[in-house]
C-alpha cells in the first residue's frame, strides 16, 4: 500500500484531527473570510465539476455546493477519518449533494481530467512529496481546470498562529522544532519555492500573491480554542488536569493584545495561490 503521508495520516486521524472536529464551528465562522476568498471568486463561480483539496470538516465544499447549486458537481477530499465523517453528516444535515472522499490527494487514483476547478483553504501545505502530489492533482484537472488555493506565509508574519507555543514553553517539554518546508501549516511561506512546485508538477500560469486577511472569533471562545488547536493543543490534550489549567493560564494572558472588548481579531497573512492545468 501506497502510504507516503503516513505522518500526517497518524496526525489527522488523531490528536489534530480531534481538535478539528471539537472545534469546528469555532474554526469556520474565524476562517469564513478566507472561504469567502475562494467561494466569491469568479474562477471558482465558474465552475461545474469541483474538487475541495483537503477540505477537513467539509466548511469550504459545502459553502461550495449551496454557491453554485445543484447542477455543479462539488467533492471534498482528507485523509483524516473523523473530519471526513463529520463533513458527510454536515452535507446529510444541510441536503447538499456534495461528496466526500477520505483518502490521500497525493496519491488518490482520481479519474483523469475529472475537474474543471480545484480549490483549498489551508489543505495544500502536508504533503510528504509535494510535487508529486500537485502532478496528481493536475491529472484530475481537465485542461484548462483552475487551481485557487490560500495557504499560510510564514510563522513571523502570524504571530496569533505562534503565540502559543512561545508563552507555553517554559511550562511544557520541548514541542518538536518548526521544519522549514516540512509538512504543515507553514509548509508554503516560501513563495518562489510555491512556485518552483507548481512548475515542476506541470501547471502554468501560476500567480501567487500576498493577501493578508481579517479573522475574529469571540473573545469567550479564546481559551476553548488555546485548549485544542496548534502544537500547544495538542499537547494539553494528554496532558493531565493541572498542567492544563496552568497552560492555559499563562497562554491566555499572552493573547491579550489581540483581544479587543468582546472580540478577539487577528490578520491572517497568506499567499493566494493560482494556476491553470494547460489545454
Amino acid at each position: 500500500m501506497d502510504t507516503p503521508n503516513s505522518e500526517q495520516a497518524t496526525l489527522w486521524n488523531g490528536t489534530a484531527g480531534r481538535a478539528w472536529v471539537e472545534t469546528q464551528a469555532l474554526l469556520d465562522r474565524m476562517f469564513e473570510p478566507v472561504e469567502r476568498l475562494l467561494v466569491d471568486d469568479p474562477a471558482v463561480t465558474a465552475g461545474r465539476s469541483v474538487l475541495d483539496i483537503g477540505c477537513g470538516t467539509g466548511a469550504t465544499t459545502l459553502a461550495l455546493a449551496r454557491r453554485l447549486g445543484p447542477q455543479a458537481h462539488c467533492t471534498g477530499i482528507d485523509i483524516s477519518e473523523p473530519m471526513i465523517a463529520l463533513a458527510r453528516q454536515r452535507a446529510e444535515r444541510a441536503s447538499l449533494a456534495a461528496r466526500f472522499v477520505c483518502d490521500d490527494a497525493q496519491v488518490h487514483p482520481f479519474e483523469p481530467a475529472g475537474f474543471d476547478t480545484l480549490v483549498s483553504r489551508f489543505g495544500v501545505m502536508f504533503f510528504a512529496d509535494p510535487v508529486r502530489a500537485f502532478a496528481n492533482l493536475r491529472q484530475a484537472a481537465a485542461p484548462g481546470a483552475r487551481l485557487c488555493a490560500v495557504v499560510w506565509r510564514s510563522g513571523a508574519e502570524n504571530p496569533f498562529m505562534t503565540t502559543a507555543e512561545r508563552a507555553a514553553a517554559p511550562l511544557l517539554p520541548e514541542p518538536p522544532p518548526r521544519r522549514p518546508h516540512a509538512p504543515g501549516q507553514f509548509a508554503f511561506a516560501d513563495r518562489q519555492r510555491v512556485a518552483e512546485i507548481l512548475q515542476d508538477s506541470g501547471w502554468a500560469d501560476i500567480d501567487i500573491q500576498p493577501v493578508d486577511i481579517v479573522c475574529t472569533l469571540p473573545e469567550h471562545d479564546l481559551t476553548h480554542y488555546l485548549k485544542w488547536m496548534g502544537p500547544v493543543g495538542q499537547v494539553l490534550q494528554k496532558a493531565d488536569e493541572a498542567t492544563r489549567a496552568r497552560v492555559l493560564r499563562t497562554v491566555r494572558a499572552a493573547f491579550e493584545p489581540f483581544v479587543h472588548g468582546g472580540q478577539v481579531r487577528y490578520t491572517a497573512a497568506c499567499w493566494r495561490v493560482g494556476a491553470r492545468r494547460p489545454a
